[in-house]
């Protein structure tokens, strides 16, 4: 401050001595001063006083004033004194255009900065390292992320070294991308040219290798902040657990809730919880996973309608029949409104129970969705064909979600199948095909019969298979011309299985 004090005090001494058009050189050194010591403020005060004193201001005092506001991240004031250059008949020159570019990218004024970008690259300007920061992070900001790129690209092209605040940008944007590929690949090469992650860094990288299932690349990064005594935070934690249940690492996923449970700044919540039931219920360990189910319990949380899906589906899968309807009643003493995924779990447990059992699970069902009920009731019972049909039609009506439509169909398909009833297959799939529930699976010409399987649950597609092998059949009964025709099936859109 001494040092400041003494410079205005002999600023004031010679300003009073000079005239007015040299004094410009003294306001100006003392405008550096001022940001140097990031006074904006009184730099403004200063340019105001020079006017009044009639001290014309020159192309040295407009770059110290717009360096000064971007020092002190005062981007729109920057790109106000920019613009009121030509005001004052004062040109820029080409460093403090290509200076402002990362102003106008700051204040969101696109297409300002870009049309000053392209004229820096064509006429060769000098560009700082903050000016490409700016850019990336103005097109992240608008979710234009084959832009970063773009810029990040011409870094290297020009041959700008890349600093560390430049990496991080790129890391924030390919994360938000979902382009786990380039956050590995700009990480590394970070690393590579000597940088050293901090926190923040680290909690990108591994947000970016969770939500990518860079399983392996994603535990080592965890390790790393582990053993660096970085805070991982709920969110992150939460994110490995659900990465560990999608890939199946579950003694991974064991040792992570573990850590998350010692941890000093945040604990298991339902979210936590709800990952390692899916897991346990999708690996088979019902076991364990209706024990983690307790201690959520026991822990104050409710679990919701999906731990408790994903823990029929697993029960069904193991054909524990009381354990299904066990868990079924649990979620009707919550409270919990069942939903089409529920549903489709307790039909896909039908198929994989005894008979004498499918009754038990069949009145889940009505309880569950009364329309499903009565067909499945129907079904159970053997009805006639047109009742059957009628009754399926109405259920399918009812139902506006063509993804939903869809499983559905083929879920009671499958049921069909595995109970040996393929009249009441045939039905549904041929409902299937009115309402356009199974589109493109049929293609037949004059010169080809195909027929692709790509979607249908496995009941389904040996339904349509049978169907279409009996049509062939027929045509070829009824003298059709077909000994030149080429049949084909598809199991998906690109293998073919058979001709």
């Amino acid at each position: 401050m001494m040092k400041l004090d003494n410079a205005l005090f002999f600023f004031r001494y010679f300003v009073d001595k000079i005239e007015s058009v040299k004094c410009v050189v003294l306001y100006n050194v003392m405008m550096k001063k001022f940001r140097e010591i990031k006074n904006f403020e009184n730099a403004e005060k200063l340019f105001d006083e020079m006017l009044q004193r009639g001290v014309k201001p020159n192309v040295v005092t407009f770059s110290t004033m717009i360096t000064c506001a971007e020092l002190c991240s005062m981007h729109h004031k920057a790109v106000e004194w920019f613009e009121m250059m030509g005001s004052f008949e004062c040109k820029p020159s080409d460093d403090l255009s290509a200076t402002i570019i990362g102003s106008y990218a700051c204040v969101g004024d696109v297409d300002t900065a870009l049309r000053l970008y392209d004229c820096s690259k064509k006429e060769k300007w000098d560009h700082d390292k903050r000016v490409f920061t700016a850019l990336i992070k103005m097109y992240g900001n608008l979710g234009n992320y084959d832009g970063c790129e773009s810029i990040y690209n011409d870094m290297k092209v020009l041959g700008v070294k890349v600093n560390y605040t430049t990496y991080t940008s790129m890391l924030y944007a390919m994360e938000n991308a979902k382009r786990a590929w380039k956050a590995k690949a700009i990480y590394e090469e970070m690393l590579t040219n000597g940088f050293s992650p901090d926190g923040s860094t680290y909690r990108v990288v591994l947000k970016a290798y969770c939500t990518g299932r860079y399983k392996d690349d994603a535990l080592s990064v965890y390790k790393e902040m582990k053993e660096k005594g970085i805070n991982i935070g709920r969110i992150l934690y939460n994110m490995l657990l659900k990465m560990c249940a999608d890939v199946g690492y579950v003694d991974e996923a064991v040792e992570i809730f573990k850590d998350m449970k010692h941890s000093e700044t945040c604990h298991p919540n339902s979210f936590t919880y709800s990952s390692m039931v899916n897991m346990y219920s999708c690996t088979g360990n019902f076991s364990e996973a209706e024990d983690m189910l307790n201690e959520m319990i026991g822990g104050g949380f409710e679990p919701n309608i999906s731990i408790l899906t994903s823990l029929i589906g697993c029960y069904g899968n193991a054909k524990r029949t009381d354990d299904v309807v066990r868990i079924f009643d649990k979620l009707l003493d919550l409270g919990i409104s069942s939903d089409d995924r529920l549903c489709g779990r307790l039909l896909h447990a039908m198929t994989r129970i005894p008979k004498q059992e499918l009754g038990k699970i069949t009145d889940c069902i009505e309880k569950a969705n009364p329309k499903l009920g009565f067909v499945v009731r129907n079904l159970m019972e053997e009805r006639e064909g047109a009742d059957f049909r009628k009754e399926a039609l109405e259920l399918f009506n009812s139902i506006d979600d063509y993804v939903i439509k869809k499983s559905l169909c083929n879920k009671l398909i499958d049921l069909c199948v595995s109970m040996e009833v393929q009249d009441r297959a045939h039905d549904l799939f041929d409902l299937g095909l009115s309402p356009e529930i199974y589109t493109d699976i049929q293609n037949r010409s004059q010169t080809k019969w195909s027929l692709n399987l790509k979607s249908l649950s496995t009941g389904a597609a040996l339904t349509a298979l049978l169907v279409w092998i009996n049509d062939l059949s027929k045509a070829l009964e009824s003298g059709k011309e077909l000994s030149t025709s080429t049949w084909n099936l598809y199991r998906d859109s690109k293998k073919q299985v058979g001709t």
